[in-house]
């Protein structure tokens, strides 16, 4: 059994080594009492998040209680957008940036995106995916991503972590080693990535020794099963993969940080508590928990949980050790960026319904579109049918998103109507009227309802203009077809002004 000299500094590095969440927009009182007594990050999602100024509020209300305490977000830009989530993003995601291939543009997006966290006293981005997209059918990455080519993904995520830390804010290069190629989301189950060490070498890690050598300050880990490197446990909970791969042999000495240990891959095979234990012995440094469970009992159980094992000499206490150095050490790296100016200016947090990043972030939207087809524009309101599959649980069914209301700005008296799986082709035409149509859809290739929806609309209305929202693999067809390659409200700006001519 393990000697423990001093408990107390034990208890603060278990409560170090966890990012949790919680409810409201307003840190409450078990948050800031744990604050005190070690807990070195929080994790922030959109319901934390009502206006720009209410978020300054929140952080310095935080860092009042411990000045060096991390404040992360789920922050991708495009679709998943935590800021914005009420509203959709003012930034396209990765696959439209990817798609300009520009990565001047991406650096710039991304230290925009950056300094607007930095200016609401964010400085710990869980983004960007470094995932290639190798399968199309991929229910959790898709537009996430930034292509399927490992080259071209190198480059921008490069450029993103660049530019995200330009403005202070540290980046976190996630899934490795790689969750693009996976037909499962992790969310809700164990996926596999079934390829050979070269093929991992040639095509899943590409991306990420160029962000480590670009110096990104932190790596998530992916949930997610690769016999070729560990035939019995998920990256998350492997040695293997976090010590034998990431920091010996890629040299990787910046923070590994876990993707959501409540997410079902962890939680339904091995429980957020042993899963926990595993994933600091396997070499994480940091635990993400709070997507899901966002209470005072989650953080203690975790905390126990890891005291236990350390205790009992399960978890080496220089392991916990080493990890809750690792993430004061990145604190320390903030602390100074916030202490020197990086990243803000006087007067930086936005006025509140301002929408800071819309020009840079329009500008690419725009230049990441694909038209084909017919480019006469509607000159009378339209009908706008979204189709809507369920929604990825990273992008959560919060965000809005098509080209509804502004093709409603630009053509008042346009409508829409939001269809579903069940969907009947009579139903759009009738809501339609006269209305010349505009099919909003999202990944159709992945989705034969949806598919055999369009079909028979484009039958009935051959006129029907088509917006694809998520990842463009199925053929272009409509007298006019747009792809934007992600579902920002940006994206949904540029196709309307398209369909409209404006």
């Amino acid at each position: 059994m393990t000697t423990l000299v001093r408990p107390g500094t034990l208890t603060r590095d278990a409560l170090a080594v966890l990012q949790p969440g919680f409810t409201g927009t307003t840190p409450p009182d078990w948050l800031l009492r744990r604050i005190g007594e070690g807990l070195s990050s929080v994790g922030l999602f959109g319901r934390n998040i009502a206006t720009p100024g209410q978020l300054a509020a929140l952080t310095a209300r935080l860092r009042a209680e411990r000045d060096d305490v991390l404040v992360a977000i789920d922050e991708e830009g495009g679709d998943v957008t935590r800021l914005e989530v009420h509203t959709g993003s003012s930034f396209p995601g990765n696959l439209a940036l990817g798609t300009v291939d520009d990565t001047a543009l991406t650096r710039a997006v991304a230290a925009e995106l950056g300094r607007r966290l930095a200016a609401c006293g964010v400085d710990l981005n869980w983004a960007p995916s470094a995932d290639v997209n190798s399968d199309p059918g991929n229910p959790v990455i898709g537009v996430r991503s930034f292509g399927a080519d490992p080259e071209l993904v190198a480059r921008h995520t490069v450029a993103y972590v660049e530019g995200m830390q330009s403005a202070g804010v540290a980046a976190c290069t996630k899934h490795f080693p790689g969750h693009g190629d996976t037909n499962v989301d992790s969310h809700l189950a164990m996926p596999r990535v079934d390829v050979d060490l070269d093929t991992l070498h040639a095509r899943e890690l590409v991306p990420f020794r160029a962000a480590l050598a670009a110096g990104s300050k932190s790596v998530m880990s992916a949930h997610i099963l690769l016999p070729a490197l560990d035939p019995d446990r998920p990256a998350t909970l492997s040695p293997r993969i976090l010590t034998g791969l990431l920091r010996q042999e890629l040299g990787y000495e910046g923070l590994i940080v876990t993707d959501g240990m409540e997410m079902q891959a962890i939680a339904s095979t091995y429980g957020i508590e042993r899963g926990s234990v595993l994933a600091i012995a396997a070499g994480a440094d940091a635990l993400c928990v709070g997507g899901g469970l966002a209470d005072e009992e989650t953080v203690l159980r975790l905390r126990d949980a890891l005291v236990d094992a350390v205790r009992t000499g399960e978890l080496p206490e220089e392991r916990l050790a080493d990890a809750a150095a690792r993430v004061r050490a990145l604190a320390s790296w903030t602390r100074a960026h916030r202490a020197g100016g990086a990243g803000t200016v006087p007067g930086a947090v936005p006025e509140e319904g301002a929408a800071p990043g819309t020009g840079i972030g329009l500008v690419a939207a725009r230049r990441a579109l694909s038209v084909t087809g017919s480019r006469v524009p509607l000159t009378a309101p339209g009908h706008v049918a979204a189709f809507t599959p369920v929604a990825n649980i990273a992008v959560g069914d919060e965000t809005p998103w098509g080209v509804g209301p502004e093709l409603a700005r630009l053509l008042p008296g346009t409508t829409t109507g939001t269809y579903a799986a069940d969907v009947a082709v009579d139903r759009v035409l009738r809501d339609a009227g006269q209305r010349r149509i505009v099919a909003v859809v999202r990944d159709v290739h992945r989705h034969p309802w949806m598919d055999q929806a369009l079909d028979g609309l484009l039958a009935a209305r051959p006129d029907t203009v088509v917006v694809e929202m998520g990842v463009n693999q199925a053929p272009a067809r409509g007298a006019l077809h747009i792809a934007t390659y992600g579902a920002a409200r940006v994206c949904g700006t540029a196709a309307a002004e398209v369909i409209a001519g404006a």
